[in-house]
């Protein structure tokens, strides 16, 4: 990429990112050591590769980079950091330099790691795993009028993985936590996890630093707050007296990973804005132009895929928040696709005579349960009676013919274990009571009992779809285990 990226023109004004943080070239802040994973290219190409985070939301890699600190390699020309325009001011139309040289700080520092042959080596395999996402991030940012090296907040984040989750329990290309979707339209379901859309999260994330900014008028403590939160980071600034990340450090008055994680950001941001002067070759490939196509019913992704002629790998790895490639049987979902395979799959779809879900075929027998069938084929309840419409919950008739939606292969169903006055045996009483909570199920209440929800359901002369009112007394066994 070279020069590229530093000599262009751009007419709009942009609020910068770096001139918050040029105090980042004067400082020596405390650092723990950069940890990497060594992500060979094959690797790079693996699906389903999760990334681990010991706290906060982005991800600190496990496994070490030698310590490249007082190294002689890093001392010569080739790796020492003195790059006189790496990234670009966007307040006129002139291209004006935002950071001069970089001096011996806690960026040099990682500069100095993440520019290591390893470093280097792992960079390079994020960024092309990153490849389908970083022309629409570049796209979403420009409409916004942000700062464009925001594109490289996900290596940073998670290693450009989707499927990342942190031991926090943040989840996606752009770490987010299951309490903070909320806002952002983001839903998580038995069907899917949409933190790792990579459509919804880039448009929620890039508000979500705005918003930042906006709050602050600082992109460091923007980025500060991404990572901390902005409660932890107001709270900071209130003890500081200054809207200064910087002097924040240096009081340290922010987490151990939030003062670190500016500058590897900055660090990161400024290999990747000039990866020819590092000798790192990440290319950019075509472009992809990405488009949703709204399906309101459930489909097989691999079924879909073949029968549109489109490639079902690209396909699946466009939508990884399905949990079972297959989409949910109602709402809003929308299918994200390339340009050039949206009318094939538009066509497909409207044509109701082709087959796009595959089924188990099964004949009810004398103790079948729904939930037992829904346990064992690794579904739900209501995804089999959705299947089978007019079907009976509460009364199976024995010979009875249903459709069970394949999600995953399994073996034919034999029945439930006999464990003779098991939790659903002949001699279970119900001879307890529960008092109902808020946010309470019938299915939540059948699970702490350990009993089967048609069963509690029916002896509280219940359907097994009502809604429970807080307060409600339901009959259950006697059961210690559960929470009264």
């Amino acid at each position: 990429m070279g020069r590229g990226l530093l000599r262009r023109k751009i007419l709009r004004p942009l609020r910068p990112l770096s001139v918050a943080i040029l105090g980042l070239v004067a400082l020596g802040l405390w650092a723990q050591e950069t940890n990497f994973p060594q992500i060979p290219h094959e690797q790079a190409q693996a699906e389903g590769s999760i990334g681990t985070a010991p706290d906060g939301d982005s991800l600190q890699f496990s496994r070490p980079l030698r310590n490249t600190m007082g190294n002689p390699h890093i001392v010569n020309e080739k790796n020492t950091t003195d790059i006189s325009n790496p990234w670009m001011w966007h307040g006129s139309t002139e291209t004006e330099p935002m950071i001069g040289g970089i001096d011996r700080s806690l960026t040099q520092r990682y500069l100095a790691e993440y520019s290591s042959p390893d470093g280097l080596a792992w960079l390079g395999a994020v960024m092309r795993r990153g490849d389908p996402y970083i022309g629409f991030i570049r796209k979403e940012l420009e409409k916004r009028g942000m700062p464009p090296e925001l594109v490289y907040l996900p290596v940073l984040e998670s290693a450009f993985l989707p499927t990342a989750v942190s031991r926090s329990g943040a989840v996606g290309l752009w770490q987010f936590m299951k309490n903070s979707i909320g806002p952002f339209g983001i839903h998580v379901n038995e069907w899917l996890d949409e933190r790792r859309d990579f459509w919804k999260t880039t448009t929620a994330a890039l508000r979500k630093l705005q918003d930042n900014y906006d709050y602050f008028g600082d992109w460091a403590l923007a980025l500060a707050a991404y990572n901390a939160g902005i409660g932890a980071v107001q709270r900071a600034v209130v003890k500081a007296g200054v809207k200064d990340y910087w002097v924040l450090c240096e009081k340290k008055l922010l987490k151990s990973e939030t003062i670190n994680y500016v500058p590897k950001f900055l660090a990161i941001a400024t290999i990747l804005s000039s990866a020819g002067r590092y000798g790192l070759d990440i290319g950019w490939p075509e472009e992809i132009q990405w488009k949703q196509v709204p399906v309101g019913r459930s489909v097989d992704l691999g079924l879909l895929a073949k029968n549109a002629g489109v490639d079902e790998k690209f396909l699946k790895m466009a939508n990884r928040e399905l949990y079972y490639n297959v989409t949910p049987p109602q709402g809003d979902y929308h299918l994200k696709v390339r340009l050039e395979d949206e009318q094939p799959i538009r066509s497909t779809l409207a044509n109701r005579d082709i087959k796009l879900i595959r089924y188990y075929f099964y004949v009810i027998r004398s103790g079948d349960t729904l939930s037992a069938l829904a346990r064992h084929y690794g579904v739900s309840v209501d995804q089999i009676v959705s299947a089978n419409p007019g079907i009976q919950i509460r009364y199976l008739k024995l010979g009875t013919k249903i459709l069970i939606p394949a999600l995953k292969d399994v073996e034919p169903y034999q029945g439930e274990p006999k464990t003779g006055s098991g939790a659903n045996g002949p001699s279970l009483s119900f001879n307890g009571t529960h008092l109902v909570k808020k946010g309470e199920t019938l299915w939540s209440i059948a699970l702490a009992y350990g009993i089967d929800p048609e069963l509690l359901a029916q002896e509280n002369n219940m359907d097994l779809s009502s809604v429970l009112r807080e307060g409600r007394v339901l009959k259950t066994p006697i059961n210690s285990g559960a929470a009264q």
